[in-house]
């Protein structure tokens, strides 16, 4: 069974999708693939107009056609390893295996180390259904020393779901670390932690990339693991029991053509399947034992798995599959979901199941050699039949690893249990169904007009096949033991079916359709309604669905207040917070009626645990959501409504995941259409929408109420547009109960019919009518007010569509006209339809007649009409006798939500009346105008009424120019020209005569006169067409768009006062002492010794003492290397980026930290709590960075483009894409949308009332565009700097890429092919490009990233597009950022060719302001506010000057403050942007991070670029002296005297140069652990002071071609070894040193203790970097038996970091060499030992270790040799004694 991953809410499994406006929370808690669908857009008439429902004779429609859960996604998985820590073993070779699904991805090998540093990229690119997707297994498994010959062995594994990845925030785990556990030995605990990045991208999300901070926060391992929030950092290892029982209800599998022949000849007639059930769960596989020949098979095993505790991996995959030669097919398939079984809460319970029965559904009973629709059963996309039920429990234990009978590997097991009994489950009751079909209307012409009849299946009851023979067995099978008296008692009926009368009639007669019009049959059914019903016998759980029911009940009201609300937001009707409280209240209530209902439980036989367990948790959750509903009520203000709605919606997604029961009981629905024996469509009901109860609230939501059923193609045919036609639309009656409970089972009908049933004998009782007349009839006249449509999808090649709409009521469809070439056509017109026969009561019609359907299609001159969306609609019914007046009459014209299959196709504005026809005929009804305009023909406009209200308004449009226009038909577009029209009306652009040489028009502004509705919502959107006017007056359409809302161009005249906002002097003071807030940190050098104007100086020492006092402290900033001359602008970037993660960092916290307050708030009813919480922790924040970071200037890090903070620098110029072609539908609604767009008009729409009156200084030329440039071409000089890409996409095999940069602008391309930098996807490039171009004919600059490929093409990795000429007219003055603050010189050097003082002047006389005024004291004023600021300013040489740069530069930084024409000023800035590659569309390739500099060619020449170049690598030279070492382990037995000795050495390396270690000397024969050595080892390395890492440049194999270059952390490894002549010399311990942060040494041996390696965080730490020598003991360590650390071993050592000019200056030698000789260790002496060992051996092993050794081989020796003796002689003294000799 599958999740219904396009039903929004419900995940429910049944065909019952909710009303229109789902928030798609898609499967999984609405965390997965979430949010394509945002309630903001969707226009809700449709919603309210349709789902609220009067009476209760009708449930809601569901509009949403396709199912979208078996269809293939883009997803794209990356993994970054970035290293390992604490791996188990001794000396080994590690490598990291990242696998998912089949697909194997191997990191590089380090040697000999413990800890490997990887930094290595994977990506893995899948084009499969999200189900297949989320249940993939990623594993992580580190392998020691593998190669060629071997395959390694496996240290340790991690494994988790993808689903799990993808639920996360983002999709993405950052910077965590993996726990590794070895799947063999449970009993072993932690093998290691292997920290990685991994993120799962679908098609169309976006990725939020987190700045790689540095490596200091995260070596806390144990709160940084790979976990999702919630799960226990200590997993345990526990068994997962599942049991199988039986199964019963297979379908009829004739596998073999084999079995027919066999059956042909022997007559046997055997039951040709061979079932077995498999369990898939974390990536492993169980079985149970295949039952030969068994319709009905008994397994009683149990399959048990042992995996970690709490799984990370979401789902059980349980299939039935019949065993076979040939191959196993699936016949079912059932997915556990453990989320929904167990609650990880402090009350909480673990997984739990059962034994209850759980429903398979796949494809159809019907056995075909071929099965069509096979996937089904293998669970991937909804069910279309039931296949078989499986009786399973599951239950888990947690294992005590300790205990000795735990065994401790981890394969799967099966083991036998007993038999359960009959009754375990539940009292088996007999179900009755009933069903009507009241309409089968909108049949698809396609299917031919043969017979159609409908069948209805229940579980395998109701299928012709099989359910005669199983129904009466069941009945029968059943009554045994106990339960036999009371069937007999109830089955009087039962007993006469099983005589010869039918038990059930699951299908309708045949009968011929009848043409409504040219798409659709309807059967005539008229007033004889067929019907159906089927007797089943099931275990009785109704009380899990009836909590269900009530809990999805409070859910659906939920949803439809919400909806209300989000539809008064959105029509910005007055109070919604009035209604908002309603929906609160009301949803308070509801949850305190659950409480009192789910408790009235009977004790049921048959009720399992997780009944129990649910209960409880249902309670409990349920009573939270109603006490925060509660407290949240009395928050809600007008303020928060739309924050408090998001916060709804949370109750919402928590209410359906408490309704969704994971014990089936009565298996669901389904109804088919059969034509000719064929089956053709289908629709499934899930069976608790329709139980009944005799409470309201538990029964089902369609219970006794007629449902409108669209049927469904099954399978995979019902994707894309084959499946959005409508096969058939039924209008059904249903009821499911017991069948004591089933004398009101008609009860929900429309009244006024008779039953007709099959005839019984007499006395007999009765049985269900076989069809209904109907004896009462309504006619009505039905009115549908089309008015117009917007936003439709566009169905020609031409971008248009030449849409009608076609509607459907009762058997009658109408036509409005067709509209040619337009996707916001307005009919205006008034369809009629006459006598339209409606069967029941009067009243019952007026409250909830049946609904309208609405078509849209797109008229084609040959060939049928394409379908371009489906609506519905409920019509106002005015009976006879009621008056046509207000406030229902006349109806209103409402938005309408246009669907085609899930997606959204626009909306249509309409009105439907029904009006009933009373015994005076149609004399009564309100006058209907004539046609209006005779050359419209016959057609009746839409009345006066009902039409809105219009005045004059006057649309005036900037027309500025055409972009980047493509081909149309192979021909450039030339003389291209812009039609503008909106409600008939419109006005041309200029004709570009030269597309070629200047693509802007000549003539800037013009303008039109339209009328259009008060009613700024109804506004009909204004469509824009690009025409080529060719040779002979011919007119190609180029492109077109439709500007659906044209409320942001509208021109409110501001108000008097609003224009001077307080005439009142504000003076703001800027750069005194900032705030504790990390938003403006501000931005001034503190510590630069020289420079007076940026210093910005502490409170109260504003004197020369305080500098005095800061000079005192400068030997330590010396250390933070912060002068002057040592910063460039990498220092500035580098800062920049620290500012940001915290930025960041802070926001995340205060987010948390609302959230977590958020709770509380709801608790004590809100108050400062939360304010104070935000306040803190920004505080918290802050302050340690305003400690320890020296202030630089910095620049503005902008995560994302920089257009996105700007809002695409459509201040006054605006893009419109030209779209042309079929909107795409293959794959997805939105993803094609990029390949129609053709080109983009640049331009911008300005519409006002023609009263109001209009400003003084108006140049009636350019209407309401004033001051706006001119477009003539101009020259610019644009300057890229490209800093570097992250995460790009490996382009070769290895998994890696060698990628260089392409910038194309216009005509002008730059490659840097020969700067490629090998094997890397995180380049740093530094680089900057200068290209001339000229707008605006080259106004989108491409930066491209390539990987240089040896031999071939290169290929493109990824591409981003920056539209400059927006940049360059925008007020925010996107040419050459704004820094923060002044300088001539040095790292922050001004860029910009303009000084402050002269952009500012420009500013204030291009806005009318009045200044600057520059006053004394570092004042200046602007308009009416003040700034102020230094004004001082020192050159190269610290000579300070008088200046007023600082002064404007202040106000320029708060220009966002001017009134009237105030904007934000772009900063100086870096931009990181997505790179896409056009093959892969949505699906980010890689960052890259830039800016880009633009100076126009007419004013003075800007300065030379940047340096931005990478910093070069420093060079360092570390000399370590290794003095001695104590209480090392002693490993060897000395043979001769027996005592433990060692003899003892070092070796050294720094990581990442394992080629380079270096060896001490060897302390022979050590008794005590103690070595002298006096060694030194020198390294000589790379280092880059920002980024903490060395830098190694090597060739990585033999055959490379060149060189890559490797940044790895600076880590020292320490070794102590014991030599060993003839055999491998033993390890002993290790140590590694993080040169960056160490513990500091311990003075003496004593004082040196195993704490400072495993308690590293509480050590006193310090950097080589900064101390330069250090000298002290460190420990050995190394892991014993147990995983522990254990002390090997202490060693003293001196550090002494030397620059490369140092170690120049003063060399020393290695070892004891010379220069600079270390004296030789004093060692005690052995020099003689040689002499004296034969004798001195000879004597210990005999007499002393091997005495009784000695003693028993002599022994054997003189046994032996008698034996020898006996044997020898023997023979002689046999013959001897024969012979008698």
């Amino acid at each position: 069974m599958k999740r219904s991953k396009h039903r929004g809410h419900k995940q429910d499994k049944n065909g019952d999708e909710p009303a229109i406006l789902e928030t798609q929370n898609l499967d999984r808690q609405a965390t997965f693939m979430g949010g394509h669908f945002d309630p903001d857009t969707v226009s809700l008439a449709s919603v309210t107009a349709v789902t609220t429902n009067v009476s209760n004779k009708r449930s809601k429609p569901d509009i949403k056609m396709e199912p979208s859960s078996g269809r293939p996604v883009d997803y794209q998985v990356s993994v970054t390893v970035i290293e390992a820590r604490q791996l188990v073993g001794l000396n080994m070779d590690p490598m990291v295996c990242v696998e998912i699904g089949e697909e194997k991805k191997y990191t590089s090998m380090k040697e000999s180390t413990n800890c490997p540093y990887y930094n290595e990229y994977f990506v893995f690119d899948f084009h499969v259904p999200p189900d297949v997707m989320f249940d993939k297994i990623l594993k992580l498994s580190v392998i020691h020393s593998k190669n060629l010959l071997r395959s390694g062995t496996l240290v340790g594994t991690f494994k988790m779901d993808v689903g799990t990845i993808y639920s996360q925030p983002d999709h993405q785990f950052n910077r965590k670390w993996a726990l590794l556990s070895d799947p063999d030995d449970i009993t072993a605990g932690c093998k290691g932690y292997v920290k990685c990045d991994v993120a799962v991208v679908a098609k169309g999300d976006t990725i939020k990339t987190p700045h790689k901070s540095s490596e200091s926060d995260e070596d806390d391992i144990e709160g940084n693991l790979l976990i999702p929030d919630g799960v226990p950092a200590e997993r345990q290892w526990a068994r997962y029991y599942l049991k199988v029982y039986r199964a019963e209800g297979l379908p009829r599998m004739n596998t073999s053509i084999m079995a027919n022949v066999k059956k042909a000849f022997i007559g046997e007639n055997k039951d040709l399947v061979d079932p077995y059930v498999q369990v898939q769960f974390a990536g492993q596989k169980g079985k149970t034992s295949v039952q030969k020949s068994c319709y009905e098979p008994i397994w009683n095993e149990q399959i048990v798995f042992t995996e970690m505790f709490p799984p990370l991996c979401k789902r059980m995959k349980i299939q039935i599959r019949d065993s076979d030669k040939v191959n196993d097919v699936a016949m079912g398939t059932h997915f556990l979901d453990l989320r929904k079984i167990s609650n990880d809460g402090d009350k909480g319970f673990l997984p739990t199941l059962g034994p209850a029965w759980v429903n398979m559904y796949g494809s159809t009973r019907t056995y075909t050699l071929m099965d069509e629709y096979q996937e089904l059963n293998e669970g991937l996309g909804e069910g279309v039949s039931f296949r078989a039920r499986l009786l399973i429990s599951l239950s888990v234990e947690i294992l005590d690893p300790s205990s000795p009978d735990t065994s401790s590997s981890t394969d799967v097991q099966l083991e036998g249990i007993p038999n359960i009994s009959e009754n375990a489950t539940g009292k088996i009751e007999e179900f009755f169904l009933f069903g009507s079909f009241l309409e089968a209307t909108m049949i698809d012409r396609k299917i031919g007009d043969k017979p159609i009849n409908f069948e209805v299946t229940i579980g395998y009851y109701g299928d012709e096949l099989d359910g005669a023979n199983q129904s009466k067995s069941q009945g029968k099978k059943k009554a045994d033991g106990e339960e036999e008296t009371e069937l007999i008692r109830d089955s009087s009926e039962d007993e006469l079916d099983d005589d010869g009368d039918v038990a059930s009639v699951a299908t309708t007669p045949p009968m011929k359709p009848v043409v409504t019009d040219r798409n659709y049959f309807h059967l005539p059914y008229f007033e004889r309604k067929p019907c159906i019903y089927i007797k089943s016998w099931w275990q009785d759980q109704r009380r899990r669905l009836y909590n269900a029911n009530i809990i999805d009940n409070i859910a659906d009201k939920l949803e439809e207040g919400l909806n209300d609300v989000q539809e008064i937001i959105k029509t910005e009707k007055a109070y919604p917070e009035r209604r908002l409280r309603g929906v609160l209240e009301d949803l308070g209530q509801r949850c305190s009626q659950f409480l009192v209902l789910a408790n009235t439980d009977q004790n049921l036989t048959g009720k399992t645990k997780l009944d129990r367990e649910r209960l409880k948790l249902c309670m409990a959750e349920v009573e939270a959501v109603g006490q925060q509903a509660k407290a949240m009520r009395s928050q809600v203000k007008k303020s928060t409504v739309r924050e408090k709605v998001k916060l709804t919606q949370h109750f919402l997604q928590k209410l359906r995941f408490l309704a969704d029961e994971p014990q089936h009981s009565v298996p669901d629905v389904f109804i088919w259409m059969i034509s000719n024996g064929k089956r053709i469509a289908y629709a499934r009901v899930a069976s608790k929408d329709i139980l009944y109860s005799g409470m309201d609230e538990e029964r089902g939501k369609d219970c006794g109420k007629i449902k409108t059923i669209f049927l469904r193609i099954p399978g995979k045919r019902g994707f894309g547009p084959a499946g959005w036609t409508v096969q058939s639309k039924i209008e059904i009656y249903l009821w499911l109960g017991l069948n004591r409970q089933r004398k009101d089972y008609l009860c929900g009908l429309p009244n006024g019919f008779e039953e007709n049933r099959l005839s019984k004998g007499p006395g007999m009782p009765l049985s269900p009518p076989i069809s209904l007349t109907y004896m009462m009839k309504q006619i009505f006249q039905l009115r549908v007010h089309m008015y117009q449509a917007r936003s439709l999808f566009a169905a020609d090649s031409t971008g248009l569509s030449d849409p009608f709409a076609r509607v459907f009521f009762s058997t009658q469809s109408q036509v409005t006209e067709v509209l040619p070439e337009t996707l916001c056509p307005t009919w205006d017109q008034l369809l009629l339809f006459e006598n339209v026969e409606l069967f029941g009561e009067a009243g019952e019609l007026r409250d909830d007649p049946p609904i309208i359907v609405i078509e849209l299609y797109d008229q084609d001159t040959v060939g049928k009409a394409d379908f371009m969306g489906r609506t519905f609609a409920k019509p106002v019914v005015k009976m006879a006798e009621e008056h046509y007046e207000p406030p229902r009459f006349p109806p209103q014209l409402e938005y309408y939500q246009i669907y085609r299959g899930n997606g959204m196709a626009g909306e249509m504005l309409a009105a439907f009346e029904l009006l009933q026809i009373g015994p005076n005929g149609k004399a009564d009804l309100p006058p209907i105008d004539g046609p209006a305009d005779m050359d419209r023909g016959p057609l009746f406009p839409v009345p006066i009424g009902i039409r809105p209200v219009l005045s004059r308004y006057r649309i005036e449009v900037l027309f500025w120019g055409l972009r980047d226009l493509k081909r149309v038909n192979l021909a450039q577009v030339d003389r291209p020209r812009v039609d503008v029209e909106c409600a008939g009306k419109g006005v041309q652009s200029a004709l570009i005569p030269n597309y070629k040489k200047n693509p802007n028009f000549s003539t800037l502004v013009k303008c039109f006169e339209v009328d259009l509705p008060e009613n700024e919502l109804l506004h009909p959107p204004l469509n824009i067409r690009v025409v080529d006017c060719r040779a002979f007056g011919r007119y190609t359409l180029v492109g077109s768009n439709a500007v659906t809302s044209l409320r942001k161009f509208i021109y409110r005249p501001s108000d008097k006062q609003a224009n001077n906002w307080s005439a009142a002097e504000e003076i703001i003071v800027v750069n005194m002492e900032p705030e504790g807030n990390f938003k403006k940190v501000d931005t001034v050098v503190k510590l630069d010794s020289c420079s007076e104007a940026v210093v910005k100086v502490e409170d109260d020492d504003k004197d020369a003492k305080g500098r005095k006092k800061k000079r005192k402290k400068g030997d330590e900033l010396e250390d933070d290397g912060l002068d002057e001359s040592m910063l460039d602008w990498w220092s500035k970037y580098f800062a920049s980026i620290e500012t940001l993660t915290e930025a960041l960092k802070g926001q995340e916290g205060a987010l948390s930290d609302s959230e977590d307050k958020e709770d509380v708030d709801l608790a004590d009813g809100g108050g400062n709590r939360r304010g104070k919480g935000k306040k803190d922790k920004k505080k918290a924040t802050v302050e340690p960075a305003e400690k320890k970071k020296p202030k630089l200037d910095e620049l503005k890090v902008y995560p994302k483009e920089l257009e996105s903070e700007f809002d695409n620098f459509e201040d006054w110029l605006h893009s419109f894409n030209l779209f042309r072609g079929k909107g795409g539908d293959d794959d997805d609604q939105n993803g094609s949308d990029e390949d129609r767009i053709v080109g983009k008009f640049k331009g911008s729409l300005c519409m006002y009332k023609v009263s109001d009156e209009l400003p003084r200084d108006f140049d009636s030329n350019m209407g309401m565009f004033q001051n706006i440039p001119h477009n003539d071409p101009i020259n610019v000089l644009v300057r890229v700097y490209v800093i570097r890409a992250t995460d790009l996409h490996p382009a070769d095999i290895n998994g890696k890429a060698d990628p260089y940069i392409v910038i194309k602008l216009g005509k002008n391309e730059v490659k840097d092919k020969e700067n490629y930098i090998s094997k890397q996807l995180n380049p740093l490039f530094g680089k900057s490009f200068d290209i001339e171009a000229t707008f605006p004919m080259d106004s989108t600059l491409t930066v491209s990233i390539y990987d240089w490929d040896l031999v071939g093409t290169d290929d493109l990795i990824g591409e981003t597009k920056l539209d400059l000429e927006n940049r360059f007219y925008s007020k925010h003055r996107a040419t050459c950022g704004i820094t923060a603050s002044y300088a001539t010189h040095g790292y922050n050097i001004w860029r910009d060719p303009m000084k402050p003082t002269q952009i500012l002047a420009k500013l204030c006389k291009d806005g009318k302001l009045d200044g600057p005024h520059y006053g004394p004291g570092g004042r200046v004023k602007v308009e009416n506010r003040v700034f102020m600021a230094p004004t001082e300013l020192e050159d190269e040489n610290g000579l300070k000057k008088q200046t007023n740069e600082h002064l404007a530069l202040t106000v320029l930084n708060h220009w966002e403050e001017i009134p009237r024409v105030g904007c934000k000023l772009v900063p100086e800035h870096v931009e990181n942007r997505p790179l896409l590659h056009p093959d892969k569309p949505g699906i980010e390739q890689g960052r890259i991070e830039m800016w880009v500099d633009m100076f126009p060619k007419d004013m003075t020449a800007p300065g030379p670029a940047l340096d931005i170049a990478p910093r070069k690598p420093k060079k360092f030279e570390l000399r370590v002296i290794i003095w001695n070492t104590d209480e090392v382990v002693l490993e060897d037995d000395d043979i001769f005297t027996g005592e433990k000795s060692s003899d003892i050495f070092v070796r050294g390396w720094l990581k990442g140069q394992q080629e380079d270690k270096q060896d001490t000397d060897v302390h022979y024969h050590s008794i005590t652990g103690e070595g002298n050595f006096n060694w030194r080892f020198i390294y000589p390395f790379d280092y880059l002071m920002a980024e903490e890492k060395i830098v190694i440049s090597k060739k990585e194999s033999m055959f490379a071609w060149d060189e890559t270059e490797y940044k790895i952390p600076a880590r020292l490894n320490l070794q102590v070894w014991d030599a060993d002549h003839f055999s491998a010399d033993d390890f002993l311990g290790a140590i590694e040193l993080d040169l960056n942060r160490f513990p500091r040494g311990a003075k003496s041996a004593k004082q040196c203790t195993i704490d400072m390696v495993t308690n590293e965080a509480e050590m006193p730490t310090v950097s080589i970097f900064k101390q330069k020598r250090i000298k002290g003991w460190w420990p050995f360590v190394a892991r014993n038996e147990d995983d522990e650390f254990e002390l090997t071993g202490k060693v003293e050592a001196e550090l002494h970091l030397l620059t490369g000019e140092e170690a120049e200056k003063c060399p020393a030698g290695e070892g004891r060499n010379e220069p600079e000789p270390l004296e030789k260790p004093n060692r005690p002496d052995i020099a003689l030992l040689w002499f004296l060992i034969p004798l001195k051996a000879a004597k210990h092993l005999v007499c002393d270790q091997y005495r009784w050794l000695t003693i028993k081989i002599v022994c054997a020796l003189l046994v032996l040799a008698i034996l020898a003796l006996f044997l020898y002689n023997m023979p002689g003294y046999m013959v001897k004694k024969m012979l008698g000799a």
